[in-house]
């Protein structure tokens, strides 16, 4: 097929919620070709241990790319160890300059416990305000419900789950298979 006329893979939701000491990454299991759904339990969320300190990872896009930013991440990490702002943004910074990896493409959500980052292939390592990221096909309705419900005696769990339910009963590309990595620091 045409580039023009391929559907093209969609699908996930990845949040992270950062609430009372705790940081929370999830992300749905769903993997879609056009309106088709192919996976329904695919694990899109990971947890790193470079030089023995805990990193949670969630990524959206394509899976094959976002193992190799993974690997190049925790390589990263491995050399800066304990160095989460760091390594993010190292590999932001590859991935900007370096031709093979500017044709990748994903996005991360990572944490350690006390940091929590966006890492985009335009070179953004970004911070997300009010303590929530997302990402990915449903992660503006995971965001604004995750937003909503912040002020709430909601665990960062708890707010993480909820969120990735709401998004799923909007988004046609989000399930509510759940892969959920709690860290604290």
């Amino acid at each position: 097929m045409a580039d023009d006329q391929f559907p093209g893979w969609h699908g996930t939701t990845i949040i992270g919620v950062k609430k009372g000491g705790e940081v929370v990454i999830a992300g749905d299991g769903q993997v879609s070709l056009g309106q088709t759904v192919i996976k329904g339990t695919a694990r899109k969320v990971r947890r790193l241990s470079p030089g023995g300190y805990q990193v949670v990872a969630g990524f959206a896009g394509s899976t094959a790319d976002a193992f190799t930013l993974l690997e190049r991440l925790e390589a990263k990490l491995e050399a800066t160890p304990g160095q989460l702002a760091r390594a993010s943004v190292e590999l932001a910074k590859d991935w900007r300059t370096d031709k093979y990896l500017q044709k990748l493409e994903a996005m991360l959500i990572v944490s350690d416990g006390q940091d929590m980052f966006v890492i985009t292939g335009a070179g953004d390592v970004l911070e997300p305000e009010h303590d929530v990221a997302a990402i990915g096909s449903g992660g503006n309705f995971a965001l604004a419900a995750a937003r909503a419900m912040m002020e709430s005696d909601k665990s960062a769990e708890e707010v993480a789950r909820a969120a990735m339910a709401i998004a799923a009963d909007i988004c046609v590309y989000t399930n509510g298979n759940l892969t959920v990595e709690k860290i604290t620091k």
